[in-house]
């Protein structure tokens, strides 16, 4: 009679934030981006009001700064995985902390639209930048475990984001300029605390390159023969497919609230709903879900079922259309669950991935163009969902959840496949007569 495998009984989120992967500085690290993502969620919450009334934006011009910056945060991630592979991660951190803390805090006295456009832009360029190489971060110090330093990430920034937002309800409901203003300083204050904390943590020798699973070939330091991320068609392809697989975020953001708006009979308090439930979830349940997905090809197999999720949650969008409050306002919840446990499977299956099917000796720079995926999708997302699938109405939700189900299953069979050329063992030695 066989015996049952039983699954080893893992600490809980606090003891394994005391006792992180890789130890003293993956904590310093964890402590750096809770403040960090502390200030950003004052920013992200209090931004777009200090435009419009401090500021004194109108709506165009209100949009062309947000596109601009959108469009720099694209860049941020390559370059940061560029600048990686010949620099110490550590010592990027800070700089990418600093930088934003300069070009957020001219924000305090400058007004001209012509010189916040630049500003705006590499703030936003700083802030890609500065989570590739957390990523880069966490991959080094974590080793084999890194899917569980990501969950852990992931937990703390949400907690970081929820803690940011309250703060800027307090500013806001005040709603003078001077209120505005400090809301901005605690934000770039928060750059100073993380690069300060940044900097205690040692930087292990390899010029910034991640650790390599066990077993694999030691990582040189982007060597001049290294391959180009820019010229591996197959990982460009998964870059490519990992774009619509980060929609999620877009349709909790912008396609939940406005459809509630636009096409239900839902309350508009309800809205604010999604963001918590996003936020108790992640902090919740990101660990455990990452503890399911700890291999390459587990990572793949999470890919299909994000896939799935996302069209269960486009089809509750779907039938809300013209319903009336009460039922309106279930589906609408039970669709922001299942955005957000398609979150969960997302951030875990996509880092692993992205990691997973880089050449080893190059992956900073693959980690760099990976990271444009989220970046892109920021950007074109939106446009998406108010452009072609809202103005669908209900037909554009099934449409778009089908096409992401379906390009879900495509980026797990080019995974696979791909996972399955990597670690193809060599052809084997011809050898002549003579040689013995």
């Amino acid at each position: 009679m066989g015996t049952r495998k039983v699954r080893p009984v893992r600490p809980g989120l606090v003891a394994q934030l005391r006792r992180p992967p890789g130890g003293r500085d993956a904590r310093i690290m964890l402590l750096a981006q809770f403040l960090d993502r502390t200030g950003t969620g004052v920013w992200a919450a209090s931004s777009v009001l200090f435009f419009l009334f401090v500021i004194g934006l109108d709506a165009g011009r209100l949009g062309l700064l947000l596109g601009a910056a959108a469009v720099a945060g694209i860049a941020g991630s390559p370059l940061a995985g560029h600048l990686a592979g010949r620099f110490p991660v550590r010592s990027l951190l800070i700089g990418c902390h600093l930088l934003r803390l300069g070009t957020l805090g001219s924000l305090l006295v400058v007004t001209r639209f012509d010189v916040l456009l630049p500003l705006v832009a590499v703030t936003y360029l700083g802030d890609r930048a500065a989570k590739t190489l957390e990523m880069l971060f966490a991959t080094r110090v974590a080793g084999e475990r890194r899917t569980t330093y990501q969950a852990l990430s992931r937990s703390t920034a949400n907690a970081g984001y929820a803690l940011g937002a309250g703060i800027a309800a307090i500013g806001l409901a005040v709603g003078a300029r001077e209120a505005y203003h400090a809301l901005i300083l605690a934000n770039a204050l928060s750059f100073l605390a993380a690069a300060a904390l940044v900097w205690r943590t040692r930087e292990p020798r390899g010029q910034g390159l991640v650790a390599a699973r066990t077993g694999d070939a030691a990582a040189p330091a982007g060597p001049p023969g290294a391959p180009s991320p820019w010229r591996d068609r197959g990982y460009l392809r998964f870059v490519l497919l990992d774009i619509p697989m980060n929609l999620d975020d877009s349709i909790l953001g912008v396609g939940l609230p406005l459809w509630l708006v636009d096409h239900t009979g839902a309350p508009h308090a309800l809205v604010p709903a999604f963001l918590v439930i996003n936020t108790v979830l992640v902090v919740v349940l990101q660990l455990r879900v990452s503890a399911r997905v700890e291999e390459p090809r587990q990572a793949a197999a999470a890919v299909v079922l994000y896939g799935l999720t996302m069209l269960a949650c486009c089809t509750l969008l779907a039938v809300t259309a013209g319903a009336g409050a009460w039922a309106a306002s279930f589906v609408l919840l039970a669709a922001a669950v299942l955005a957000t446990a398609a979150e969960l499977m997302r951030s875990v299956s996509s880092w692993e991935l992205a990691l997973s099917l880089a050449p080893v000796e190059a992956r900073a720079s693959y980690l760099g163009v990976a990271g444009m995926a989220q970046s892109i999708q920021k950007s074109a997302g939106p446009l998406l969902l108010t452009g072609l699938v809202m103005t669908a109405g209900p037909v554009g939700w099934l449409t778009l959840g089908a096409a992401i189900a379906a390009l879900s299953t495509v980026q797990r069979r080019t995974a696979v496949r791909r996972l399955d050329t990597m670690i193809a063992p060599p052809a084997p030695t011809q050898y002549s007569a003579n040689s013995a």
